[in-house]
């Protein structure tokens, strides 16, 4: 009882905008005095921020961080759309083929759905609009690319989950990279078939010749070279993912400078913004591990096992009643928030139900991402509207049908064929 009522406290401070670390941290702290008393909820509050602040791991955090805000401040989400749109643009629908094929290469190095949409937008939409796409589509596709953010490696809600289950951040990573490709092929599939029955929604693009497809790739290749070094050297035990992270964030850096693309001024302020974002994101981590405290003395992941066992359900019922709630609470929390939120119930319900740890880590994020997009408050569609402001939200999500479709089917996939996600963290030597 004490948990229902502090999760419909916690609902009500959020939908009233309370930021998501104060209303964690309230619901955390107030639920555990309840349940222990007021002394011991102050010594869990000191001694959980003492083991936030000493976690060696989460130092891999700011790293990403700032290398993807380097990374963003450069040219290459245009020098790839460029590529992209080289190979695909003359295609019908071929545009917004190459914004999902964009998005994915900008995911890589940015790790964040919001950044990807925003970016993205800025870049694909106004050569939609030259050839005049249906606007609804047309911010369909980018909302649809940048959910990628989430999964393709490095992610900031894969580091999140690492953090809070122990599970393995290198294999975790691996594991994004065929759901990664198969997310991709999917959403272009689904704009090949929107495009062949409503061809006035994305007609074709000029073709380009064979001498600009080899020159839009020399704008790629720090991108490729960067993901290659830090993927590549993680699968291969060259290096831990920690290592990694300072690696392409030094890498990231010289690129930049080698472009001339990295002043000072700018440099002041990617460090500023790698700050704030590290900072805020460390609230939300304290936040959350409060209330994973409360969450956990409180009985609520025993309660929901033996529910479960009482009932009878199957473990796919179970994981089918995971994937609503990710999605309908996706649709009003940013991917890193919900899996802070909801981990310390489903992690340990999950995992004794026989799911491997690192597939369900790609499972959840794919559920959460999925929750970005979906109607009626899918947050990457506002994203995209807000800088859209002649594209209501209501046309973008009109548009998305085909693509949620797409989703139905790479769930099915992930569910049908594990090894998708486990087959190359499970060739890794450590």
């Amino acid at each position: 009882m004490v948990f229902i009522i502090a999760t419909a406290i916690l609902l009500l401070l959020l939908l009233t905008g309370i930021p998501i670390a104060l209303s964690l941290a309230l619901v955390g702290v107030l639920g555990f005095a309840v349940e222990r008393g007021i002394e011991p909820a102050m010594i869990m509050l000191g001694q959980v921020g003492l083991d936030a602040a000493t976690n060696y791991s989460f130092s891999v955090l700011p790293l990403f961080i700032l290398m993807g805000n380097v990374i963003g401040r450069s040219q290459l989400a245009q020098d790839m759309y460029a590529a992209a749109n080289a190979f695909l643009g003359h295609r019908r629908g071929g545009l917004a083929m190459a914004t999902i094929g964009a998005s994915g290469g900008f995911a890589a190095i940015s790790g964040s759905s919001y950044a990807c949409a925003a970016t993205m937008t800025g870049v694909a939409v106004p050569a939609m609009r030259k050839y005049h796409y249906d606007p609804g589509f047309a911010g369909a596709s980018v909302a649809v690319g940048g959910t990628l953010g989430v999964l393709i490696p490095p992610s900031i809600g894969m580091v999140f989950y690492s953090l809070i289950t122990g599970v393995s951040l290198s294999k975790l990573m691996i594991a994004g990279i065929l759901p990664g490709i198969l997310t991709i092929i999917l959403y272009i599939g689904a704009i090949a078939i929107v495009t062949r029955r409503r061809p006035a929604y994305g007609p074709a693009g000029d073709r380009s010749s064979r001498v600009e497809k080899i020159q839009s790739l020399a704008g790629i290749w720090p991108m490729f070279l960067l993901f290659t070094l830090m993927l590549g050297g993680i699968y291969a035990g060259i290096f831990t993912a920690m290592e990694a992270a300072g690696i392409g964030a030094f890498v990231a850096m010289v690129m930049a400078a080698l472009r001339r693309e990295l002043s000072a001024p700018i440099l002041l302020d990617i460090f500023t913004d790698t700050i704030k974002t590290t900072v805020n994101l460390f609230l939300v981590f304290y936040g959350a591990l409060l209330f994973a405290n409360f969450v956990i003395i409180s009985g609520v992941p025993h309660t929901v096992a033996d529910l479960i066992t009482l009932n009878t359900f199957s473990p796919l019922t179970v994981l089918g009643i995971a994937l609503i709630i990710y999605v309908v609470l996706g649709c009003i929390l940013e991917s890193t928030s919900l899996l802070l939120l909801t981990l310390p119930i489903f992690f340990p319900v999950l995992t004794g139900l026989g799911y491997d740890p690192i597939w369900l880590g790609i499972f959840v994020i794919v559920a959460a991402e999925i929750g970005l997009i979906t109607p009626p408050i899918g947050m990457n569609v506002f994203v995209v509207s807000s800088m859209l402001p002649e594209v209501p939200a209501q046309k973008i999500f009109a548009a998305l049908a085909p693509f949620l479709a797409a989703d139905v089917v790479r769930v099915s996939l992930l569910i049908a064929i594990p090894s998708i996600v486990l087959i190359l963290p499970g060739m890794m030597s450590a």
